[in-house]
């Protein structure tokens, strides 16, 4: 393996590790430069007009009210997806099982409890309850895993009852490959680990197909995190679209299943759309990623 694709792989791993220290490292000296600068500016507005300042001023607010404008825009695009949900669940009594990994945690959000999840509940139950979630992410979850709880007596009666049932897998499969071979990672690993993971999701679907053949599937697809880290590698790239082209072609296979893809949503590095780990989205994030699931939700 080439020392360029050695080292991505490398730093993925060291990452999640170094970041917080890298933080803890980086606050005191920049709190102690920001004592320093704070001291400068007032000797220096001591010294200086009235004008400069008040352009000071102006540059500040203008930078808050654009910051203000595109979260208000987001809200509002969020608003709308909910307002037509509302309406589609309005007339139906629903029930919606989320089942998988830390997205379906909620891990990230540290505004709404439960991620996408709780805020498709937060909003579409505001007024009056209309749809009634279970939750049962669990982060690091792989497919394995997952097959694994399926048999849970309390997720079993869940799907048993369900009219929905959302998933998100994969991310964690695709890190066991990392972990397990990153001393010889060669892009074949992929390759079978992804077999692997077809066979799963079948074994998935079938089972809570046998639960509740007359409830609708979503399989929520994988995105590309290590963008913050790393910016556009081909070959990460390459990995998580083979991934979701592996997902879409199982649910294909099945009726009343369908693949929500949510990759294209956290391409834009310029959003502020990741929490603090620049690994799970934030809340601007879900909101993102829940406005899309509303879009497939409504579209069936």
């Amino acid at each position: 393996m080439n020392r360029r694709y050695m080292l991505i792989i490398l730093g993925i791993l060291l990452a999640g590790i170094t970041f917080f220290l890298i933080v803890q490292q980086q606050e005191t000296p920049s709190q102690e430069s920001n004592n320093q600068v704070t001291q400068q500016d007032q000797t220096k507005n001591t010294e200086t007009s009235s004008n400069k300042t008040d352009t000071a001023d102006d540059e500040d607010v203008s930078t808050e009210e654009a910051t203000e404008e595109s979260v208000s825009q987001l809200q509002e695009l969020f608003q709308q997806a909910v307002s037509r949900t509302v309406n589609f669940f309005m007339s139906r009594d629903t029930h919606i099982t989320a089942i998988g990994d830390s997205l379906t945690q909620g891990v990230g959000d540290n505004v709404v409890d439960g991620g996408y999840v709780g805020i498709l509940d937060k909003t579409i139950n505001e007024s009056i309850q209309l749809v009634s979630f279970d939750q049962y992410g669990k982060r690091g979850n792989r497919s394995d895993q997952l097959l694994e709880r399926l048999n849970k007596q309390e997720i079993e009666q869940s799907i048993e009852q369900s009219n929905i049932v959302l998933i998100t897998i994969g991310a964690n499969d695709i890190m066991q490959v990392v972990k397990e071979n990153f001393t010889s990672l060669q892009i074949e690993d992929f390759t079978t680990a992804k077999r692997a993971y077809e066979d799963r999701l079948h074994q998935i679907f079938d089972k809570i197909n046998v639960l509740n053949p007359n409830t609708d599937i979503y399989l929520i697809g994988i995105y590309n995190p290590f963008v913050n880290y790393f910016g556009d590698i081909e070959e990460l790239e390459m990995i998580v679209n083979s991934w979701n082209e592996t997902s879409r072609n199982v649910t294909e296979q099945y009726h009343d299943t369908t693949f929500i893809p949510v990759a294209d949503l956290f391409e834009d590095t310029d959003k502020d759309l990741f929490a603090d780990d620049n690994f799970h989205p934030n809340h601007q994030g879900y909101q993102q990623f829940t406005r899309r699931v509303l879009e497939f939700l409504t579209d069936q």
